[in-house]
């Protein structure tokens, strides 16, 4: 179906993030002093895949404020949920080894990502989910304010280049798409293209029937494109836009996306910011300063055709 299963969504988080949190005192690291700050701030990294994948199959583009407002509403249930299971077992387990001194300072931090969720558009999102997210930030500072947190940090959005392979994404991580089609290696040697599934996906949720849908993936398939492709309206155009090809996201789009997200993320955002060939020293200085008045904590660009 075409709605997003929130109670799921609250399950998945619930179970991974558990499962992060038996880990993290178990896990190999780099050096013993990052082992042993590990184990005292028992910070996790939970995070998503598939994001532009989603924003496509609904019918909205990634540069737009509906694709962002979804997307920050997204972040701020994974995140606040977490937060909530990570209180709950603080209430059975006890907080991080850290966490009296630092105690004012988190549950200020916790604070301040629930009242971020109070500035989503609620016109832009279901009122389920933005309720949803708004709850679990509830959920969260009240039961940390009784017994802390387990876990210091709960999220980071990771690359998922490969776990995204695994689980079949059209999309990794926070990114858009790469391009419509994807290339798939035959086992008896050679390639074929394949338009990507969210497409026809998307296609069908904007109002087109099954022959414009299969007349416009066939259009793609052909020309790589849907720039010219029949019965297409102009307006739609934007929810197929990409990373890359002759229909790109803006590069300020990706640093809007981020910036909608990061307020809903303990730590940072690993995403490529895809640059044209033509842009120049001063557009990428402007682009880091852009960033961090945002309120970004990372930034990664890509300029195309460079090394």
């Amino acid at each position: 179906s075409d709605t997003f299963d929130i109670d799921a969504y609250m399950h998945t988080v619930e179970v991974v993030f558990t499962a992060q949190e038996i880990l993290v005192g178990r896990a190999d690291y780099p050096t013993p002093q990052i082992g042993e700050t590990s184990r005292r701030f028992r910070q996790l990294g939970l995070g998503y895949d598939n994001l532009g994948a989603l924003l496509m199959a609904l019918g909205a583009a990634y540069d737009s404020p509906e694709g962002r407002a979804w997307a920050a509403a997204l972040t701020s249930l994974m995140t606040g949920h977490a937060y909530a299971v990570s209180a709950r077992t603080a209430a059975r387990m006890g907080p991080f080894a850290e966490f009296a001194e630092n105690e004012e300072h988190m549950l200020r931090v916790l604070d301040m990502h629930r009242e971020e969720a109070a500035s989503i558009d609620e016109e832009l999102v279901p009122a389920d989910l933005l309720g949803a997210a708004q709850e679990a930030w509830d959920d969260a500072c009240e039961t940390a304010g009784t017994y802390g947190v387990r876990n210091s940090q709960a999220s980071v959005l990771a690359p998922t280049g490969t776990i995204g392979l695994v689980m079949d994404c059209d999309t990794t991580g926070i990114e858009p798409d790469l391009g419509l089609c994807k290339m798939k290696k035959l086992v008896g040697g050679g390639t074929m293209t394949i338009v990507n599934q969210t497409v026809p996906r998307a296609l069908g949720r904007l109002g087109y029937d099954s022959t414009q849908v299969d007349e416009i993936v066939a259009y793609i398939d052909e020309n790589k494109s849907i720039l010219g492709a029949p019965h297409l309206s102009p307006e739609h155009v934007a929810v197929f836009a990409c990373s890359m090809g002759d229909n790109p996201i803006h590069y300020l789009g990706h640093v809007r996306m981020m910036a909608a997200v990061q307020p809903f993320i303990s730590g940072a955002i690993s995403k490529t910011v895809n640059m044209p060939e033509e842009a120049t020293v001063a557009d990428v200085e402007q682009l880091h300063i852009d960033a961090w008045q945002m309120g970004l904590k990372a930034v990664a660009i890509y300029r195309d055709n460079c090394k």
